[in-house]
């Protein structure tokens, strides 16, 4: 169950889309140097958080986006992993990298979203 208006759901698609976009982009260019794009993927991924608490109505600090996005980092675990595994192989390390930065960067904003959505939810 969504607690999103379809206004809200819009602005939170732009946003996750938007941020996932970018971090795949910084994913395939960054491939054949391992972790090198956790420096750039990292701030997207804060903008992204900071970005999600204004649509509800919350300014987050950097410090606050950072623990919130903590809370879910765990999944950029298996990033990692992929991207020590196959992201040195040419161009098939920069497509799975490209994938899996984005698709970590999507799950990880529509958590967030559906969090803030449910704490911020206007009874």
């Amino acid at each position: 169950m969504s607690y999103m208006d379809p206004a809200q759901l819009a602005k939170c698609h732009a946003i996750i889309h938007s941020a996932s976009a970018s971090a795949g982009a910084v994913g395939a260019g960054l491939a054949q140097l391992p972790c090198s794009d956790n420096a750039v993927i990292t701030p997207i991924q804060l903008a992204m958080t900071i970005g999600l608490g204004q649509v509800f109505g919350t300014e987050l600090t950097e410090s606050s986006a950072q623990a919130a996005v903590a809370s879910v980092a765990s999944a950029a675990i298996g990033r990692t992993v992929s991207q020590v595994l196959v992201g040195w192989i040419p161009v098939a390390g920069n497509i799975i990298n490209a994938c899996t930065a984005a698709s970590v960067t999507e799950a990880m904003g529509w958590m967030l979203a559906e969090n803030f959505a449910r704490q911020y939810a206007v009874a």
